[in-house]
């Protein structure tokens, strides 16, 4: 049986892997996911097998309970929620194996009354500091997100001090409780530390950079599974929560490149503050206002097309309307393609979903490396609901808070149509300069209802 077990984590390691390689590529993602929840399926099974602890009806409800759950939540989760439910499914996962580390600790110290490895009670410790972490600091994200606290970063005096001293008291209190692992309160106070860290090291991050806050405790859940693996003995569990916390850590790279922020910044915390600051009141910028008819005309008179989607077509849910926009182009020969951001959105690929879900095909969405030196053969860009990731600040006035953050070079097609409800400023509370440029043209209103507007205008053409 032993053999057995161990043969069907192999199995379940390698789909986790071969799963995380498909999913580097767009066309194969899909793909990818099912080779990854079939690998989990396999190693929860084999799990499954090996307890004893409670009944196989027991277990059979958990799973059912937590599948019904699941699937109820999946199904009516909207698009726009799609960022506050990664970050809760993160802090679930951290959630858990804080649980686990702390019910395994109890359970040999209190009931068993047995003495712990030492790579056990620092894998517990590990699990606790990483998972409480993750969870408090997903909940934050999650409300942030959500509207339920601000956005903004919420900063007092002191606070990279105290978030210090707490780390190198939660050390302290970790070297007791390796030298003394029956004293409960040592427990306690490693659980109530972890807790604090991860609320005071989200709290000061502003809402532009939840990309980037995303992937990380995406990671840090990844890595808190790591370390509850060690302590369960569990190898499919190390090796799935090794995956996630490399590729979380990846990940946060590829977000702190195109935010233009250095990933010691991310760990420490913090970070963003000074993005979400506006620049004053600066020259005030003139803009051209154009019509549903006049953009209407000038699709029917392009031979190319280049759109930049961001968070305000999530939030109009225009997604559907701009596929019609494409085939509506398409049937008059017109190129038409996606520009993406890597932090266009509040998530990692949150505009790959979102297009994804319009059924729109996957080989045109395309990088911001491979697709900025298009832009001035373009002979047409529709901005939509995209803001920081297009403003020529970024490259050419050294004052900005945005200032050398990698953009989108939109302002160098010959013509620029932004679809936005106002004048209203991004996340980073910077004033776009693109909207005064000779060559931006301003079509005002929810996206979904003008561009709807403009399909139709081109239809009757």
């Amino acid at each position: 049986m032993s053999i057995a077990i161990e043969l069907a984590y192999l199995i379940a390691s390698v789909l986790f892997v071969l799963g995380m390689k498909m999913m580097n590529k767009t066309k194969s993602a899909r793909q990818g996911n099912r080779l990854s929840a079939l690998g989990m399926f396999i190693a929860i099974v084999a799990t499954l097998l090996q307890i004893d602890a409670i009944s196989l009806v027991e277990i059979l409800g958990c799973v059912v309970l937590g599948s019904a759950i699941g699937l109820y939540y999946a199904n009516k989760v909207e698009m726009t929620k799609m960022p506050e439910m990664v970050a809760i499914f993160n802090g679930f996962g951290g959630l858990a194996s804080f649980s686990v580390a702390l019910s395994d600790y109890f359970l040999r110290t209190e009931v068993n009354m047995e003495s712990i490895e030492l790579v056990t009670v620092i894998s517990i410790i590990v699990s606790v500091f990483i998972g409480g972490l993750t969870f408090t600091g997903s909940l934050i994200a999650y409300l942030k997100l959500n509207g339920n606290i601000s956005g903004s970063p919420i900063t007092f005096k002191g606070q990279h001090a105290i978030n210090l001293i707490l780390f190198l008291g939660f050390l302290t209190a970790a070297v007791f409780t390796v030298m003394d692992q029956t004293d409960p309160m040592l427990i306690i106070i490693l659980i109530v530390i972890a807790l604090l860290l991860g609320i005071l090291t989200v709290i000061p991050i502003g809402g532009a950079d939840m990309p980037v806050v995303i992937s990380l405790l995406n990671s840090y859940s990844g890595m808190a599974a790591c370390a509850t693996g060690f302590i369960l003995n569990n190898n499919v569990l190390i090796v799935a929560g090794s995956l996630v916390g490399a590729s979380g850590i990846i990940l946060t790279q590829i977000m702190c490149k195109a935010m233009n922020r250095s990933l010691v910044n991310v760990l420490l915390g913090g970070f963003g503050q000074t993005v979400n600051e506006a620049q004053g009141d600066g020259p005030s910028i003139t803009v051209k206002e154009i019509g549903v008819e006049e953009t209407a005309m000038l699709f029917d008179g392009v031979s190319s097309v280049i759109v930049v989607p961001g968070y305000g077509m999530a939030v109009a849910q225009a997604q559907h309307v701009i596929r019609e926009l494409m085939e509506q182009c398409e049937k008059r020969n017109i190129d038409f393609k996606f520009a993406i951001h890597p932090v266009a959105g509040r998530m990692p690929g949150h505009m790959n979903v979102l297009l994804a879900e319009a059924n729109i095909s996957y080989d045109k969405l395309i990088e911001m490396e491979s697709i900025n030196d298009e832009f001035p053969n373009t002979d047409l860009v529709l901005i939509v609901g995209a803001n920081d990731v297009v403003n020529p600040a970024a490259r050419n006035n050294p004052q900005s808070p945005i200032y050398g953050m990698p953009i989108l070079n939109a302002d160098k097609a010959r013509t620029v149509i932004v679809s936005k409800r106002s004048m209203g400023k991004g996340y980073a509370g910077v004033e776009n300069e693109l909207f005064g440029y000779p060559n931006c043209l301003m079509l005002f209103g929810d996206a979904k209802q003008t561009i709807t507007k403009v399909v139709s205008e081109m239809k009757e053409m």
